[in-house]
């Protein structure tokens, strides 16, 4: 951060005072709300899962038809946000950023595995490699939510699965999406820049530059290939 010299009008002396950080676009106004209704519908369908599971919640929540109803169609339109998305030029270019892997993100494993916590020894771009497994992890799991879930709604969709063992490893997936939203949010809330970034679609350069230095890289080279392209 920068600063910048001011004087008080009383005593003459000399303040310091700091300047607004400069602020550069991560996240389309799209791409907000497909993190932000995906976030909602998997809350739902994890609540309504708890009430449905979890005896005393069932019993002081009640109306088990209704927060059934609630669970599946909570479940079923998880991957429409998504969907919608990609109507998206912006969610587009990210997705394919995400599903990208670049060399450096083996060594950002690597840093993290070897509990290295400076960030010049964790480069990235956009994402990083943790937010790219992470994606992958939970479009992958909700995927297979979907397909057990399905089995346990419509019995006899597929006979040679039986619904006890849908049932196992949705519960199974259940837990262990649990467990990895609570790690997201603890990570998140750790990071008040990034959580900033994700509800007004901008981040502060400087954090960038720290911690997602590769993504600053690329942009420049981007613009700037299109500048000659241009010309």
């Amino acid at each position: 951060m920068r600063w910048t010299a001011g004087s008080t009008e009383r005593t003459g002396a000399v303040v310091r005072q700091p300047e607004r950080a400069e602020k550069i676009s991560r996240f389309s106004g799209a791409e907000r709300l497909v993190h932000r209704a995906t976030g909602w519908l998997m809350l739902l369908c994890l609540v309504s899962a708890a009430c449905l599971y979890l005896g005393p919640v069932a019993q002081l929540v009640g109306r088990r038809h209704l927060v059934i109803t609630v669970h599946e169609w909570s479940g079923i339109l998880l991957p429409a946000p998504f969907l919608l998305g990609l109507f998206s030029p912006a969610f587009r270019a990210d997705l394919h950023r995400i599903n990208r892997w670049a060399a450096y993100d083996g060594r950002w494993l690597r840093a993290v595995r070897g509990r290295l916590t400076d960030p010049g020894s964790r480069p990235a771009g956009k994402f990083n490699a943790g937010q790219k497994v992470y994606a992958g992890w939970i479009a992958g799991a909700v995927l297979v939510m979907m397909f057990t879930g399905l089995l346990m709604w419509f019995m006899g969709l597929l006979p040679f699965i039986s619904r006890t063992s849908a049932i196992f490893v949705h519960d199974v997936l259940a837990w262990a999406i649990t467990v990895v939203l609570i790690g997201h949010m603890r990570k998140a809330y750790g990071d008040p820049v990034a959580r900033a970034g994700m509800r007004t679609g901008y981040v502060d350069r400087g954090w960038a530059m720290t911690h997602h230095s590769k993504w600053l890289t690329e942009e420049g080279g981007e613009r700037s290939r299109a500048g000659s392209d241009v010309g």
